[in-house]
């Protein structure tokens, strides 16, 4: 399937200056960027697999300040080309940058600006978003990068619209992805657009990756205050809300005790965390409610009162959308995956249990929920977007309408494939 932006035609249809290629793909390395991430583009445009079908694309080395550029590990690398070369390319991928908290040099910035405005496709991949942005290309855009310093992102450049739970992001002529392996779902996405399903396939078999990966970054999120939190008047607030995930309380009581209107707490923490207070708040439940699954042996009703959902209903929409499984089911792949010898203590303690409860002795019929389960959890097509469920009739209508269609939520539409979104 096509990702094409449809809502930035102009971006869309530009064409290539003369001088360019489409072929050819620039790499922008800098100094200090981790070795792994700045490969990723190198092992994906730089191999000749002609013989796998493969189109060949032309790669370009290019440092983005003066050398030699060191890396993960003390290695010093010396790139073939300068800045000049980008002048040629019909692609620039940005892999990595060295710091959140710095500014990328002067001149690779203007580079990346004389690129775009003639025509060229950029790529930040990782920390690479935070040079798109600072070279002023991601204004007014969505964009995404690790999860881990994406409120750093959305802070220091507020007009970028981040968002942290997408594996990349393809807004036609800029895109962006988060972690490293996520960099490797947004090259291959590349070469699908440029050459079809078939090439794009043939080149996951000898990477010996998934063509497509489903799913976003929610489930590799942790509870971590962001980045630069710490100073911030609201730091309070979301610790107290980490604190008292188990109480039942609404973005309204965390306004109130920001001392602040709803309108003002939601703009302000959006600029903070790069997130709508209430999706924050829902998945941090739904986080919460992981951590139990896989470390306890609560009933999915009794985590879902300890994890502030108002209803085991409202638990299992939110859940199924963000990790693409029942909270049963998730609990029982979990366990599944886990040693022979950190299983069986659990399996003695239920059959305990059992016996202490007047059981028969023999082995209970199995929760519907957890029959069938497949052999890993997977997200199902549209989890992430915090949109729509049916829910029952006997649950509270007016509450779970109030959660599980928060009008904040970061995209109002997500096309294409779960874990990838087209421009807004």
């Amino acid at each position: 399937m096509s990702h094409d932006s449809t809502a930035a035609p102009e971006a869309a249809a530009r064409k290539l200056s003369g001088r360019r290629r489409k072929e050819i793909v620039a790499v922008l390395l800098f100094s200090g960027g981790p070795i792994f991430e700045s490969s990723i583009p190198l092992s994906v445009f730089g191999i000749d697999r002609q013989d796998a079908g493969v189109p060949r694309y032309r790669l370009l080395v290019c440092a983005g300040e003066d050398g030699p550029l060191r890396t993960t590990g003390g290695l010093e690398l010396t790139a073939p080309h300068g800045l000049e070369a980008i002048s040629r390319a019909g692609t620039v991928v940005v892999p990595a940058w060295r710091s959140i908290t710095s500014p990328p040099p002067a001149d690779a910035l203007d580079a990346l600006r004389r690129a775009h405005e003639e025509g060229a496709r950029i790529v930040g991949l990782c920390t690479g978003a935070f040079v798109l942005a600072a070279a002023g290309l991601l204004d007014g855009r969505p964009a995404t990068t690790h999860w881990m310093y994406a409120p750093t992102l959305a802070k220091r450049y507020p007009s970028v619209h981040v968002d942290p739970r997408e594996l990349f992001v393809d807004d036609g002529d800029v895109l962006t992805s988060a972690g490293t392996a996520a960099g490797i779902d947004l090259c291959l996405h590349i070469v699908r657009t440029d050459h079809g399903n078939e090439a794009a396939g043939a080149l996951a078999r000898r990477l010996v990756v998934p063509p497509r990966r489903t799913g976003g970054q929610e489930r590799y999120l942790d509870r971590s205050l962001p980045e630069e939190i710490g100073a911030d008047p609201l730091a309070e607030v979301v610790a107290w809300a980490l604190e008292h995930l188990h109480e039942q309380f609404d973005v309204e009581t965390l306004a109130a005790r920001a001392y602040m209107s709803r309108r003002t707490f939601d703009r302000r923490f959006r600029s903070l965390t790069g997130s709508a207070p209430l999706q924050w708040l829902i998945t941090q439940r739904v986080l919460q409610a992981q951590r139990l699954l896989e470390t306890s042996d609560y009933s999915v009703d009794e985590v879902a009162g300890r994890c502030g959902f108002r209803s085991p209903v409202a638990l299992r929409g939110h859940f199924r959308r963000q990790l693409g499984s029942s909270p049963a089911a998730y609990r029982a792949a979990y366990r599944a995956r886990r040693p022979q010898s950190e299983r069986v203590p659990a399996a003695e303690s239920e059959a305990a249990s059992a016996v202490a409860a007047g059981g028969a002795g023999g082995p209970t019929a199995p929760h519907p929920e957890t029959a069938g389960v497949p052999p890993q959890v997977r997200r199902t097509a549209g989890a992430g977007a915090l949109g729509a469920a049916s829910v029952s009739a006997s649950a509270s209508a007016s509450t779970l309408a109030a959660e599980q269609h928060p009008r904040d939520a970061y995209a109002g539409s997500r096309g294409g494939l779960p874990g990838q979104r087209s421009g807004m």
